[in-house]
């Protein structure tokens, strides 16, 4: 609502209110800056270019409208908050499943009580990213061990054996 203004003369005593400092300007209004550091690194322009592609928004089945957090790049897709993947998850049916969940290409089962990244990459795999299939199930050093010693006592057995039948 906008506040109607007093001539100077009925306007009552008031603290006079201090300017609040100027937003940190952002690294784009810094094009040399961000020219020398993609002259320097290779690899920062090509994650600058990653970063900057757009998403092409996907639209809820039963209304056609499309979220409004929604990311427009990838760079915003990463930076989605957890309410905002709740949102996300809810307002394309994944949250409870029903008969409009399985009406998307690629539906996920979604828990909140998952972690941030967890839910990150459940709807990048919802939305069509790569990269955010399942996770690789990391071994263990005990597991990494156990599967070399198993795969050097099978060639040792292989060897004697053929050692002993040269057949």
């Amino acid at each position: 609502m906008f506040r109607r203004e007093m001539p100077s003369h009925q306007q009552p005593h008031e603290a006079p209110q201090q300017q609040a400092p100027p937003p940190p300007q952002p690294y784009e209004t810094h094009p040399e800056y961000v020219q020398r550091r993609i002259a320097t690194n290779p690899a920062f322009a090509h994650k600058l270019s990653q970063m900057r592609l757009c998403l092409s928004p996907l639209v809820q089945v039963n209304t056609g409208w499309v979220h409004p957090a929604f990311p427009q790049s990838v760079l915003h897709f990463w930076l989605l908050t957890d309410s905002q993947l709740e949102g996300l998850a809810s307002f394309y049916h994944q949250r409870t499943p029903s008969t409009l969940s399985r009406q998307y290409p690629c539906p996920i089962n979604w828990r909140s009580d998952l972690p941030l990244e967890e839910k990150r990459r459940k709807i990048g795999r919802f939305i069509g990213l790569r990269g955010c299939e399942s996770p690789i199930i990391l071994k263990t050093e005990e597991e990494i061990a156990e599967e070399a010693r198993m795969v050097r006592l099978r060639e040792d057995e292989e060897m004697w054996r053929r050692k002993n039948a040269p057949w």
